[in-house]
């Protein structure tokens, strides 16, 4: 890191740290990440007294979040499957995080600390890991670096920066700088983003395009049998599943739905808002209601047969989208962009979205491949949701195209494993 920038970096690290002791308790994202953090140092000794075994090499994953978990995860088992002999740790920075990461399978689960120097230390002399993995492009400068000169090796898959990145800018280089000029391996989605990489400080001869294994995790689901709830909810009725929808969605969604019904009135819709708390899940409930639409809540006994199947918690989504003749993914009509086209698309469904999806590549991909369509307003919509549900032949070609362009995109997961196994065998320990 640029000299003039370690002490007010190392200031915020501090004040950040600080804030676990001083803010209460709740349930907001900001206060459970920061009641997490207390004595976060003293989980990490504790687990390396009782657990580290260091005659077996220490495998370190970051993911900031879901998305970013997601991706490492097909990594992480093939990592489990094929070297057995290695421990995995797996940290996440976000709260909403926490119980994914608890699905990982990880020998050792917790939150990143607070990057600064003298923690990022203290963290590796306790976990002493012999390979550290970035996922996606959460690199921490403190870490990295203080990694780096602790010989330990590190990598970065399924790396991506876009164009627009604020990492990019003339103050993030300076403070990054070192950081990207210490990774060991980089495992990039696309050439454009290797070419974005180089830029930063990666070295030539260390980033190399091995894709994106998000298209690895979803086909794995995809293929998978049908879980108990997915079986319980199959049904002969043409059924859109809209996933990841905001109140911004749901204001052209829902109202298009009223007028599809009106022209094929036996269709069903299965809806899983963004967030499920009470207000958002009775608003979706009470307009039912007031359209004389039978609804049921996921667990309900008779949910098969209901006109709308209203997902009121987290978690079953992904399967959700094997019943899928259409999907609507939310987010396209709202300012936090749009949520993954790739797990409908892994199921061969056709893929509606709102107009906000430029920074999505996957979603540009399925619109050239064909298996998907920008809507514009309810009206459109309307018309999008008639035209697919109501041909099977239209609805065939679209869902067709969209998985073909999710298994062209396979093959990622196994390059990553590959990548991570050469800096286990390339470490010094």
């Amino acid at each position: 890191m640029n000299a003039l920038l370690r002490i007010p970096y190392a200031l915020a690290g501090a004040v950040a740290q600080g804030l676990t002791y001083i803010v209460p308790d709740g349930e907001s994202k900001l206060q459970r990440g920061l009641a997490a953090r207390r004595g976060i140092l003293r989980r990490y000794r504790q687990w390396s007294a009782t657990a580290r075994d260091l005659s077996r090499p220490l495998v370190w994953f970051h993911a900031t979040s879901v998305g970013e978990g997601l991706q490492a995860l097909p990594v992480i088992q093939l990592l489990r499957s094929r070297r057995p002999d290695v421990q995995i740790a797996y940290t996440h920075y976000s709260p909403s995080a926490e119980r994914f990461a608890r699905s990982t399978g990880a020998d050792f689960i917790d939150y990143l600390p607070f990057d600064s120097f003298g923690v990022a230390d203290a963290a590796i002399s306790a976990l002493r890991p012999t390979v550290l993995i970035f996922s996606k492009l959460d690199v921490w400068p403190a870490l990295t670096e203080t990694a780096a000169s602790r010989d330990v090796r590190i990598g970065v898959i399924s790396a991506t920066l876009a164009q627009s990145s604020a990492r990019r800018g003339v103050l993030a280089r300076h403070a990054l700088g070192d950081a990207y000029r210490a990774l060991d391996r980089v495992g990039a989605i696309s050439d454009d983003d290797a070419e974005r990489l180089r830029e930063q400080g990666v070295r030539a001869d260390r980033i190399s395009v091995t894709g994106d294994t998000r298209y690895d995790q979803v086909w794995a689901r995809a293929i998978a049998p049908a879980s108990s709830l997915v079986q319980s909810l199959r049904s002969p009725a043409p059924t859109l599943v809209a996933g990841s929808t905001w109140p911004a969605d749901e204001t052209e969604l829902l109202p298009a739905w009223i007028e599809l019904r009106k022209r094929i009135p036996r269709a069903r819709l299965i809806i899983a808002t963004h967030e499920v708390s009470a207000a958002h899940v009775a608003g979706v409930a009470d307009w039912a209601r007031s359209n004389d639409l039978k609804l049921s809540r996921i667990s309900h006994s008779s949910a098969h047969a209901s006109d709308v199947v209203l997902v009121d918690r987290y978690g079953v989504l992904g399967d959700l989208y094997a019943l899928a003749d259409v999907a609507y993914v939310g987010g396209g009509f709202h300012t936090a962009g749009l949520h993954s086209v790739l797990e409908p698309a892994a199921f061969g469904a056709p893929v509606l979205f709102g107009p906000r999806h430029g920074k999505s590549r996957e979603a540009s991909a399925l619109l050239e491949s064909g298996g998907a369509y920008v809507v514009y307003d309810r009206k459109e919509l309307a018309r999008r949701l008639e035209e697919l549900l109501g041909s099977a032949e239209a609805r065939d070609a679209a869902g067709a195209a969209a998985r073909a362009m999710v298994e062209d995109g396979l093959g990622a997961a196994e390059r990553s494993f590959q990548l991570v196994r050469a800096l286990i065998g390339s470490s010094a320990s």
